[in-house]
């Protein structure tokens, strides 16, 4: 088991297999590696499917417990269910977060290969809306969920950054996953740091006392300590890592970029460990001392947002943008 200097076990992965994307997200951190309309093979700076599994293989040597497949847009990839189908050798817990656009004809040959869950990023559920955030269509992501959800790809988590174009669209997606068996909703911070521009930011405790006013239940997860709301047979989820450091302390993950550098935070990119070429002794090596690395809060970095007070964050009333 790998454990960092405060204490915090490491027991998943999180991977991304390209940069690359068929979408431009208007919030997107990543400038990619050109746009891609069609599943393909590997870009050159992309980690091979061989690469894939000898990091995965390792991670499994110290005790890490899951996966996690990221890009960029992993479909993309035309040998993503290949990656898959090897990972889990190794690693049974496999998932993936996507924008769906091209899941409805592979979510079968993806669970087929051994993925077990999907995030699936939907940030309104009006197609003018969601092709101006998105800068792609809504139809074919509907048609991926519905696909991942028939064939058993559960649970499915709908994705929304919250800031505040999307603000007004948390009702619907609330309504649209209530009562759907194996639907789940994730409210995901904005996070300014990595792109501007600033004013887009909402007060993130100001979502969860709106939440918070509405729940039955509150549940509260290992992973990061985020927050669960149950209601009227809706599940949300909160992520909220910015200027948060129970998140962070709470954090068991580290992450391998599209070309197979370890890192100990999504957050970071000075402690990038290469691992191409690296025999295996010594890319055990590098797990090691990437987390060794870690840093105990990643708000260490940014100096120039203030702590936050949920106790002092307003109440707010989230209402459907007008028909």
């Amino acid at each position: 088991m790998l454990v960092d200097t405060f204490g915090r076990e490491v027991t998943d992965i999180r991977i991304s297999v390209t940069k690359r994307c068929n979408f431009g997200c208007v919030y997107c951190h990543d400038e990619g590696l050109g746009p891609v309309q069609q599943p393909g093979t590997a870009h050159p700076d992309e980690m091979s499917v061989e690469e894939v599994e000898r990091i995965v293989r390792i991670a499994r040597e110290f005790g890490i417990r899951s996966v996690k497949y990221t890009g960029g847009e992993p479909l993309v990839r035309g040998d993503f269910e290949e990656i898959v189908a090897r990972t889990v050798h190794h690693l049974p817990d496999v998932s993936v977060t996507t924008n769906g656009s091209l899941l409805a004809k592979r979510a079968e040959g993806l669970r087929n290969a051994g993925l077990k869950r999907i995030n699936v990023s939907v940030d309104s559920l009006d197609p003018a809306a969601f092709r101006e955030i998105r800068h792609g269509e809504l139809a074919p992501v509907l048609r991926g969920i519905d696909a991942a959800l028939r064939v058993g790809l559960t649970p499915v988590k709908l994705n929304l950054v919250v800031f505040r174009r999307t603000l007004p669209y948390i009702p619907d997606l609330i309504e649209f996953v209530r009562g759907r068996e194996g639907l789940r909703l994730q409210l995901i911070q904005f996070m300014p740091e990595l792109v501007g521009p600033h004013d887009w930011n909402v007060n993130i405790d100001s979502v969860k006392r709106w939440l918070d006013s509405r729940a039955d239940q509150v549940l509260t997860r290992e992973m990061h300590h985020r927050r669960v709301y149950l209601f009227d047979g809706a599940e949300v989820e909160v992520v909220d890592p910015v200027a948060n450091p129970e998140f962070c302390m709470n954090c068991h993950r580290i992450r391998v970029t599209h070309k197979g550098e370890l890192k100990g935070c999504l957050n970071r990119n000075d402690d990038l460990i290469p691992t191409r070429g690296l025999d295996e002794g010594d890319l055990r090596i590098a797990f090691r001392t990437v987390v060794a690395r870690r840093v105990p809060f990643y708000g260490a970095y940014v100096t120039e947002y203030p702590r936050r007070n949920p106790a002092e964050a307003p109440l707010i009333e989230l209402l459907p943008p007008p028909r």
